[in-house]
């Protein structure tokens, strides 16, 4: 398989395991220099200091100095048995030291070299340094580097095995890394297409919280917003062939009936004028659906600005309060000063008219609504109370979807939308709306978040 076709899975799986040998063989190389790369160091070290007390303690007036100074360091009990001491004369013979003969030298003098010898019927490496003195004799010291030697060997041996398990480890480390990581991602690849075949309820597992356990939350809560979206789709196109069958019907019969039957030309204008309301009112229900649909996509959500909700109350109040008095009803705003959010100014007016004409078509006449405007630390509400008949219970949880209708309301103007939109705008405002009973009546309360409008910004009116 080439480079290009190696999967994800396996290249990480990969570096990851050349990383761990690179970061093995760093630690190997910092152990071994560590060890016997200071060992070594200190042999040379204390070679040349020998070499350097031995020269300072040869004194030509008194030649047996140095030879009193050779016994001694062979016979200090230190290194004793690895130190080599060897004193020449001009022609290269030994006079002193616990070497009997040494060859010529290959070195400058005071510095160090490694030179095999025969010592102890057999041979070795020492480390050697040499200084001549100024009556022509010469003094070798030399450290045998035998047993450094070894521990160097042990040490590399201890290393090689190492390595070996480290290698088997990284080599089934990064097999079950790759296999791991390629489960993971099997998993959802075989979600996704099961989704992609149309079983929305599919959902990702969540194992733990690593990322792959973030990633499937993630992508879990999407699916969800997708389905709801999808369930939303399905459930508005049922509703639409529902109720819109109706006034289509409606509506061709009077274009049918129009063309067939009309007596004269007046007569082909009214009918054609119907049909037109007829259009109006399937335009006013587009529009509405559409409304929604914007809303719950979050289209409007970015230009939002610092509204007045008691200022949209006060608009909203006037403008129906001519409607409440031609029905017999009574319209009262309890406002609070300075109730302002972020939002959408026309979408909070749509909301706010949409709850005041619900009220004021389903309390029937003379009846008493209430619109009242509160605020608190974290919130801010618009409450539209009445004292109509309300909605039972059983109906409070249903009728915010779309196209809803109390049993009761069916033969009262309208087409089920009002509540959903109003529910639609709460929401692209990251509020709700809540329904109760009034006892009697409606309380039905658009609960938003109180948030703090930018410095310098203007109350949208």
């Amino acid at each position: 398989m080439s480079r290009a076709e190696w999967s994800i899975a396996a290249r990480l799986a990969a570096s990851y395991g050349l990383l761990l040998m690179l970061a093995v063989t760093v630690l190997s190389a910092v152990f071994y220099v560590s060890t016997v790369g200071v060992m070594e160091r200190g042999a040379d070290v204390k070679l040349h200091a020998t070499a350097e007390r031995l020269f300072a303690a040869y004194d030509v007036s008194r030649p047996a100095a140095i030879l009193d100074a050779i016994t001694a360091e062979l016979n200090d009990g230190v290194d004793s048995d690895q130190e080599v001491f060897v004193l020449l004369n001009r022609e290269g013979r030994v006079l002193a030291g616990n070497r009997e003969k040494w060859r010529k030298f290959g070195f400058a003098q005071g510095s160090l070299d490694t030179v095999r010898i025969k010592r102890r019927e057999q041979h070795t490496l020492v480390r050697v340094v040499w200084r001549e003195f100024a009556d022509g004799n010469r003094l070798v010291v030399a450290f045998d580097m035998q047993e450094l030697r070894a521990v160097r060997q042990l040490v590399l041996h201890a290393l090689l095995v190492g390595a070996v398990f480290s290698l088997a480890l990284v080599g089934g480390g990064t097999v079950f890394f790759r296999a791991r990581l390629e489960s993971r991602i099997g998993d959802i690849r075989r979600i996704t297409r099961e989704i992609e075949d149309g079983d929305l309820s599919r959902r990702l597992p969540v194992q733990g919280n690593d990322e792959f356990s973030r990633l499937a939350t993630d992508i879990n809560a999407m699916l969800e917003r997708i389905e709801q979206l999808m369930n939303g789709v399905r459930d508005v196109s049922n509703a639409i062939a529902h109720d819109l069958r109706t006034p289509l019907t409606r509506l061709r019969g009077q274009l049918e009936d129009a063309a067939l039957h009309a007596r004269d030309v007046g007569q082909l204008r009214e009918n054609v004028a119907e049909a037109m309301l007829g259009i109006d009112e399937l335009i006013v229900l587009f529009n509405k659906i559409l409304k929604i649909a914007e809303s719950e996509a979050g289209v409007r959500g970015e230009g939002f600005v610092a509204v007045d909700l008691n200022r949209i109350a006060e608009d909203m109040v006037d403008l129906f309060d001519a409607a409440a008095e031609e029905q017999g009803a009574s319209l009262t705003l309890r406002g609070q000063d300075g109730v302002a959010t972020l939002g959408d100014h026309d979408l909070l007016a749509s909301a706010v008219s949409s709850l005041i004409d619900n009220a004021l078509k389903y309390a029937g006449a003379s009846a008493h609504i209430e619109v009242d405007v509160s605020s608190d630390d974290q919130t801010v509400c618009l409450a539209v109370r009445d004292n109509g008949p309300g909605i039972p219970d059983a109906h409070l949880p249903h009728v915010t979807k779309r196209f809803y209708r109390v049993d009761h309301s069916r033969g009262t103007a309208g087409n089920g939308l009002g509540l959903s939109i109003v529910a639609a705008i709460a929401k692209l405002h990251d509020g709700r709306l809540e329904l109760s009973d009034a006892t009697p009546g409606l309380l039905a309360r658009l609960v938003l978040p109180r948030r703090q409008a930018p410095p310098g910004d203007v109350l949208a009116t």
